[in-house]
């Protein structure tokens, strides 16, 4: 599983003109899937994001992880986080998951990722045209691959 966590004021998806989702403070995580990864990634990625400490503490420091703000978590399904731009100018999405796999995956990160915070996540609409406004705020952007844990 490959994430793109973004620190934010504010965040909503909206579908064919209608609001779907919205979030206030916290984080918007785009998630990509590829067929390798298991329950294990789920676990590890959905703990590893809900304690990113990347909110400030009462001293301007970054120390303090979305929970212990009190923040919301906003998930969007994004496949082409699994872009190979090896060959030419067209991405390939050869490694991205199906939507037979990819979906059950999607919701199980969704799950764990609000049983983690301890309330539950928005998303967007898996496969859905979706357009996501947000107010980036640091900007702080981190990059997560449950295949390359660095």
């Amino acid at each position: 599983m490959r994430t793109v966590t973004q620190r934010v004021r504010h965040a909503s998806v909206t579908i064919d003109e209608q609001l779907k989702s919205k979030i206030g403070k916290g984080l918007l995580v785009f998630v990509g899937i590829e067929d390798k990864d298991t329950q294990e990634d789920v676990e590890w990625l959905a703990k590893k994001i809900t304690n990113l400490r990347i909110f400030d503490d009462e001293n301007g420091v970054m120390n303090r992880s979305v929970i212990e703000a009190g923040g919301e978590i906003m998930v969007v399904s994004q496949f082409t986080l699994h872009a190979s731009t090896k060959k030419g100018n067209r991405p390939s999405y050869l490694k991205a998951s199906k939507p037979g796999i990819a979906i059950p995956m999607y919701e199980a990160f969704c799950e764990e990722v609000g049983l983690q915070l301890g309330k539950p996540v928005q998303t967007g609409a898996f496969g859905a045209d979706m357009k996501i406004e947000l107010l980036n705020d640091g900007p702080i952007t981190i990059i997560i691959d449950s295949q390359n844990k660095e």
